[in-house]
């Protein structure tokens, strides 16, 4: 009805004003019809939400490049939206999985003039972040997401490192999800986790306590034994000589021509031969008391190496019991045909910023019909329920529904025995076709980021620094609760991963490589 008025006024109108009116009227409308278009295009400013609700600790935060806005999840849904401001042209935030590994109240820059960058949440070590900034209403950044400024404050003290941190280049929601692979905890195994770990770091204090005797021992064997080689070579030499010293006697004695000169040579060869006879006694004496001091360096080798192995199974189990009580990350890549899985050890990095993440396992996995792209499927478990856990999943690449891409994935029930009795709410598994990124290290969640879509701002920031070996033998960082030298893997790594996913963006892969420490300086 509303709708009929304005429609009669408008035509009453017209009359009034006649032909000359109507012309202008028509003019207005077409120099207004352009500048209508573009506003059109330009994206829609999203308002800052608050739930009406009581909120839980986030436990993801997904952005849209599409809608460029910022919406925040706790285990009941979402908890806050915010407009941002994404990577503009040739500096593109990239699309892809990500979780916050630092951050930093007052961030100042190092890569763009000391620009400040207040309440910065850092979701790679090349410089992509989350953090205050303008927003002038469309993408504007050099590839990180800027939030409103008060939004941005008042979310530093919610979030936590690790939380999870995905950047759709579409809109996306997770949505209520439920699948026989996915974790289905035991209330016992959960409720027995805290003693299991102090028992099995107790026993481990003392697998440890007697390998480091056992070493010592070895050490002191060695140390005594040290002395034999060149003590036993001095006395060869001594009975070579006297051994030649006698031959020659003998020769004096063969060739004596009067009765003084053979006298003269059995003397010597008396002297020469008694000589002869005594370095032969020191020498069997020293080989004999050598022995002994050999045998006890042997055993006391084999009883430090059986001692080593024994601390190793003991520290490997300790480690993993205390990790049960970590949510668990699982990135299955149809790429590399491989199962990743990452925990957050709570151990600051010892290079500093961050923490380190265990990554002690890493198996392969067989996906029917390889060829076939799987689509990017984030699966989280929101809350405990009934069932275990409830879950959610959020898709944001092509490929298989959310389902399929889980039913044509088998998993090695080991590794499931393993982390699935103690998983907890926070657990997620990551599917996707790409590969593990170049920025996944030992101080990152998993980092994946979607090869098909621009990637402006993550190219063209400096990369990561080379390797270096910081690990511990019980996987925590930083010498860990029972000293250290290097993880342990549950399959073995390869140290030069191929990039075998056939979708990339102008010939370059991103793709997985060992742990590799940033420098803090590089943004």
């Amino acid at each position: 009805m509303k709708d009929l008025m304005t429609t009669a006024q408008s035509r009453k109108a017209m009359r009034r004003w006649g032909a000359p009116g109507i012309v202008m009227f028509a003019a207005a409308v077409a120099l207004a019809a352009p500048s209508q278009a573009v506003a059109a295009k330009q994206p829609r400013q999203i308002a800052e939400a608050v739930a009406q609700r009581e909120a839980g600790e986030p436990i993801m935060a997904i952005v849209s490049i599409k809608s460029q806005q910022v919406t925040f999840y706790d285990a009941e849904g979402w908890i806050l939206r915010a407009p941002v401001s994404t990577g503009t042209t040739g500096r593109e935030t990239p699309a892809g999985v990500f979780a916050v590994v630092e951050k930093d109240k007052d961030h100042h820059s190092s890569m763009y003039d000391d620009a400040w960058m207040p309440n910065m949440q850092r979701i790679t070590w090349n410089g992509i972040a989350l953090h205050g900034g303008p927003l002038p209403g469309y993408a504007a950044s050099h590839g990180c997401v800027r939030m409103p400024f008060n939004f941005a404050e008042g979310l530093f003290e919610k979030t936590n490192i690790g939380m999870r941190v995905i950047i759709s280049p579409m809109d996306a929601a997770p949505v209520d999800f439920s699948h026989p692979s996915l974790f289905v905890p035991s209330k016992e195994a959960i409720a027995a986790a805290p003693a299991r770990a102090d028992k099995l770091s107790a026993q481990a204090e003392e697998v440890i306590q007697a390998a480091d005797e056992a070493k010592k021992a070895a050490t002191a064997a060695a140390k005594d034994a040290q002395s034999l080689p060149a003590s036993l070579r001095k006395l060869e030499q001594q009975k070579a000589r006297a051994d030649a010293e006698n031959a020659y006697a003998d020769k004096l004695v063969a060739n004596a021509k009067t009765d003084q000169a053979k006298a003269k040579a059995d003397e010597l060869k008396q002297k020469a031969a008694a000589k002869a006879t005594d370095a032969a006694t020191q020498l069997d004496a020293a080989k004999a008391a050598a022995q002994p001091k050999r045998d006890a360096v042997a055993a006391t080798k084999d009883a430090a190496k059986a001692a080593a192995a024994k601390k190793a199974e003991a520290v490997k189990a300790a480690t993993d019991a205390k990790l049960a009580m970590e949510p668990v990350s699982v990135y299955i890549s149809r790429s590399t045909q491989k199962l990743y899985v990452r925990r957050n050890t709570h151990k600051p990095a010892p290079d500093g910023g961050g923490e380190v993440f265990d990554t002690s396992i890493e198996v392969p996995v067989t996906i029917r019909n390889p060829d076939q792209p799987l689509g990017t499927h984030i699966f989280t478990a929101m809350a405990k329920n009934d069932a275990g856990l409830r879950w959610s999943v959020v898709t944001i690449d092509e490929g298989d529904s959310a389902k399929d891409a889980l039913d044509r994935i088998t998993i090695p029930q080991e590794v499931w025995d393993r982390i699935g009795p103690t998983a907890l709410p926070r657990s997620s598994i990551i599917i996707s076709d790409e590969p593990l990124s170049a920025e996944t290290n030992y101080r990152t969640e998993f980092v994946a980021v979607l090869s098909n879509h621009p990637q402006g701002g993550f190219i063209t920031r400096k990369p990561t620094a080379p390797p270096v070996e910081m690990a511990s033998d019980d996987g925590w960082g930083n010498g860990g609760a029972f000293g250290g030298n290097g993880f342990f893997f549950f399959g073995q790594r390869d140290p030069n991963p191929q990039p075998v996913n056939p979708r990339r963006r102008a010939g370059q892969y991103q793709y997985y490589q060992p742990a590799q420490p940033m420098q803090r300086s590089l943004w």
